[in-house]
């Protein structure tokens, strides 16, 4: 089982894209790098959120991960 990453950018967008894929019953690891830097007392600027899922539910999600970069 291995962690394939689905998503870098915004919290926003994170966030509807976790809430999307949650909705067709994969679960996601979000990875906030924004609230890493933060407790460890520095800044970071880029692609703050990523999001991972199985790489053996990909074809399950593909369809929600195109509509949803479609609708960027």
């Amino acid at each position: 089982m291995g962690m394939m990453k689905v998503f870098s950018g915004s919290e926003i967008l994170a966030e509807t894209l976790k809430q999307k894929i949650e909705a067709v019953g994969v679960d996601v690891l979000k990875k906030d790098n924004l609230q890493s830097a933060r407790l460890a007392g520095f800044g970071n600027t880029d692609l703050a959120v990523e999001l991972f899922v199985d790489e053996r539910y990909y074809g399950k999600i593909s369809p929600v991960l195109e509509e949803f970069r479609m609708s960027l």
